[in-house]
């Protein structure tokens, strides 16, 4: 994985099940599947749970929106605030 398609990854994008990533928008533009590595699979596991409490204290602070690629916000406008669409990197701000 590129660099860029890691930082804009979302959890939604990570298949345990399957072992699998999809890197949305990149090179080219286009999306892709690519492998997770089993040996990264309980470790990242455990940095989703850092990520879902952070999200949850987000949530009670009354943040936790991230942006939605094109029309998304206005057809779901809740789901900037699901875990799914979250960043599997969040910023620390």
């Amino acid at each position: 994985m590129r660099l860029m398609e890691a930082v804009r990854l979302r959890i939604q994008d990570v298949d345990f099940d399957q072992n699998q990533i999809v890197v949305r928008s990149g090179k080219g533009d286009k999306d892709r599947i690519t492998m997770l590595p089993a040996s990264m699979a309980d470790e990242l596991m455990r940095h989703f749970q850092k990520v879902r409490d952070l999200h949850n204290n987000d949530l009670e602070e009354g943040s936790g929106r991230v942006y939605l690629p094109f029309a998304l916000d206005g057809k779901y406008p809740n789901a900037g605030l699901e875990f799914g669409w979250q960043y599997c990197f969040p910023s620390m701000k």
